[in-house]
């Protein structure tokens, strides 16, 4: 067999289009109903934009990034996420200057080299949604509600969306510390990576995957019982918001984000039968995210959805494309006639297929039953000397004859335009 694609870098063929248009264009349609601009920001960025603000901690900055040299000896990066970018691009174009508050999203691409499961690539696609300038908890609930309506109109089922406060970096001191106490006499039971770096991110071992890990952390103590009155406030009031929107959640008192410029909201939506790695979507608050990537004291909030985990949940969708009219064209000069009518059709509106090679009528009859063409145009010899084609209705088994002259508006008229 001859070159095969990368390992973890997926082509999306064809009939599985039909889908991934559906979540961009619902996307699309719900959050600029909700005040939000798409904003389109480079695949490739300096890896200082990523280390800085991921943390360099993390398994996605030691492990996971696509990292190189260009020719000018600068190290660059394919984004491992999009919200990073984001905010490089709100500060470089002073965004701000003209008003703080700026609600945007990003459809497109991530790359993290990880190792290929359900529904999680090393090319992957995420809707990113953020929003700058607003602290309040009410936009916390908003964005969540977004979320969750996002979910309904595509007919998913079985998700719940899970809350938590990881607090502000003040609260968190007393209880790293803590934590780390406890992490310190479990060492020897937590994975390699978690003994590496409990010292310096021991929030992190809540995130790991290893069994292990997973046993100590049930029995570690939790931010909960430590956050500050304003972390407190914050989140008590954001609860209320989303209980006067009617939004179901659950709180998860465990659950933080993997990655370190999250502050006080954390959230994730998780869905049933898609293994350990269930979470559909995923975001939280970051405050200070701005200030350290040299910005002003702006803070925001936002998530993304992760699209190849989403599509496991959609129902079938017909094939990517249909038919309307079929032009079954039998010899040279009705083929030429069947050529002009098909570019007048799809200028029209009416999607259309011909057959270029000039098969028999029984063979194009079961090309168009193939493609679930709705009607199917018969244009031969007889019918050129008769001025006289004759369309065929598949679904209600009818067919009528249309004079020449006028058989353009009459196949308009009687088939309207769009799929059947």
């Amino acid at each position: 067999m001859g070159t095969k694609g990368i390992r973890g870098f997926s082509d999306i063929l064809p009939q599985n289009s039909t889908q991934w248009r559906l979540l961009e264009d619902r996307a699309r349609g719900v959050l600029e109903s909700f005040g939000f601009s798409e904003i389109r920001v480079p695949l490739l960025e300096r890896t200082e934009l990523f280390s800085r603000t991921i943390g360099e901690e993390t398994d996605i900055v030691e492990k996971e990034m696509y990292t190189f040299r260009d020719r000018s000896g600068d190290l660059i990066t394919l984004r491992p996420e999009a919200t990073a970018s984001m905010a490089r691009a709100y500060i470089e174009h002073k965004m701000y200057a003209f008003d703080p508050i700026a609600k945007l999203y990003s459809i497109g691409p991530m790359f993290r080299h990880e190792r290929p499961q359900k529904g999680r690539y090393r090319q992957f696609h995420q809707i990113d949604v953020e929003v700058f300038g607003i602290s309040h908890p009410m936009i916390d609930a908003e964005i969540m509600a977004i979320l969750m309506y996002y979910l309904s109109l595509l007919g998913t089922a079985g998700y719940e969306l899970y809350i938590n406060s990881i607090g502000c970096p003040r609260c968190r001191i007393s209880y790293k510390e803590t934590l780390r106490s406890f992490l310190r006499e479990h060492l020897h039971h937590l994975c390699p990576d978690c003994q590496r770096r409990f010292e310096r991110n021991p929030l992190r071992s809540f995130d790991c995957k290893a069994l292990g890990c997973q046993e100590v952390m049930v029995e570690a103590p939790i931010i909960g019982g430590y956050l500050c009155q304003e972390c407190i406030e914050h989140f008590t009031e954001m609860r209320k918001y989303l209980e006067t929107l009617h939004i179901s959640y659950k709180v998860n008192p465990r659950m933080v984000r993997g990655l370190d410029y999250y502050t006080k909201t954390t959230f994730e939506v998780v869905a049933e039968g898609l293994g350990a790695q269930n979470a559909v979507a995923a975001g939280g608050r970051y405050d200070h995210l701005i200030e350290e990537l040299g910005g002003p004291q702006i803070p925001g909030i936002g998530f993304a959805i992760g699209m190849e985990r989403l599509l496991l949940l959609l129902p079938d969708t017909p094939p990517s494309f249909r038919p309307l009219v079929f032009i079954a064209a039998l010899g040279e000069a009705a083929q030429r006639e069947a050529f002009v009518l098909s570019y007048r059709f799809h200028r029209a509106g009416v999607t259309t297929m011909i057959d270029y090679e000039g098969r028999s009528l029984k063979a194009q009859m079961r090309r168009a039953n193939k493609f679930s063409a709705r009607y199917v145009l018969i244009l031969g010899e007889n019918e050129l000397q008769k001025e006289k084609a004759i369309l065929r209705d598949l679904q209600e088994r009818a067919q009528h004859e249309i004079p020449l002259p006028s058989l353009f508006d009459e196949v308009i008229n009687r088939v309207g335009r769009g799929p059947a």
